[in-house]
């Protein structure tokens, strides 16, 4: 899928390579779909070596990199007038408004869902200018 990081320009892809993404996911998803009609479910991913990967690739390596990212979620108080769309969008409930302006709780999962959807760019987690709101519609 597309990269939703649109604060921290070192971590974007270009638009096209976001594209190229989507349609790849696309394909896949299609090829997917029509191993589940015709009764075999894929199996990517699931084999030891890929459960081994994936808890040394992301769990034990990532995992005292990024524990205190929730703690960094910014919230710009010139630009936050208070609208709430990131509370709806919040799938750890992590946000709420007080006073106006919206405020974080420290449940942050870097979803980036607020990020990318907050109409007044309001909210920043790794950088401090958010360069792109990074949403699927882009790279249709």
């Amino acid at each position: 899928m597309p990269d939703c990081i649109g604060d921290e320009k070192l971590l974007k892809k270009t638009k096209e390579e976001n594209r190229i993404l989507v349609k790849q996911a696309e394909e896949k998803i299609k090829k997917a779909a029509q191993a589940f009609k015709s009764g075999q479910a894929p199996r990517e991913g699931l084999s030891f070596l890929s459960h081994m990967a994936g808890l040394f690739g992301q769990r034990l390596w990532f995992s005292h990199k990024t524990k205190h990212y929730s703690d960094k979620l910014k919230i710009s108080s010139e630009k936050c007038v208070g609208c709430g769309v990131c509370i709806k969008l919040c799938p750890m409930g992590n946000l709420s408004v007080e006073n106006q302006m919206a405020v974080h709780h420290n449940r942050c999962t870097m979803c980036y869902r607020c990020i990318c959807h907050c109409p007044h760019q309001a909210i920043t987690l790794l950088g401090d200018t958010l360069h792109e709101q990074c949403r699927i519609e882009n790279y249709l």
